[in-house]
């Protein structure tokens, strides 16, 4: 929803700020194409890169707890208990639950990482995956709106364009409202003001600046 919701504020402001300009068809398609791609490559790279760099910090973070559980085993265990004991167990109790855990390097490991990290070391996010969810998600919302722009021209095309992007920001908007559990009206209203405004400024912007193409 997120990946659908960029490109498509990102490129119906994109497309209207050439529209508004006065630019030829073909130029308003062709921003609005390049927008889209370099949109979602650019998306789905920052998104490899982070859960990339995200993953290698965590298996850097594991692997210092390997070395902790070999050679640090009492004060791992002790720290186990000491967590175990602030989820409400008795001090015996903890103890021996955590001495238990520590028979197995694997499981050991395993509870520290989810205890002490939050992570689960054996269910990492794939990077290369989620690059490609977002890109398809990006190409998505970017396209929606530039769709008029090959079925016909002018003011019509960048009402019909205008149109979409706000039936589909209220789309978007009312659907992550209903999977968050707040009020769907709300969600959808504040998507379809984001477009608006961004398409409101961007169109200015095209207006005022003008672009004279030979």
């Amino acid at each position: 929803m997120f990946g659908v919701s960029d490109g498509l504020v990102s490129n119906v402001s994109l497309i209207l700020g050439f529209a508004g300009s006065g630019v030829d068809n073909t130029v308003v398609r062709l921003a609005g194409l390049a927008g889209a791609v370099a949109g979602a490559v650019s998306m789905a790279a920052g998104e490899w890169v982070s859960i990339t760099s995200q993953n290698d910090l965590i298996r850097r973070e594991l692997d210092v707890e390997r070395r902790e559980l070999v050679h640090n085993r009492e004060h791992e265990t002790a720290e186990l208990a000491a967590i175990y004991q602030s989820h409400g167990m008795e001090k015996s109790r903890a103890l021996a639950a955590a001495e238990d855990v520590m028979r197995s390097p694997d499981i050991a490991l395993g509870v520290h990482a989810r205890e002490e990290l939050g992570v689960d070391p054996d269910e990492l996010p794939p990077a290369l995956s989620a690059a490609a969810l977002s890109l398809v998600c990006f190409l998505f919302g970017a396209l929606l709106p530039l769709v008029p722009w090959y079925l016909s021209s002018g003011l019509t095309a960048a009402v019909a364009s205008l149109t979409i992007g706000v039936v589909a920001a209220a789309f978007v908007g009312g659907t992550v409202a209903h999977l968050a559990e707040r009020a769907i009206l709300a969600g959808a209203a504040r998507q379809v003001v984001i477009v608006l405004v961004a398409c409101g400024v961007t169109y200015l912007i095209g207006n005022l600046v003008g672009v004279n193409v030979g």
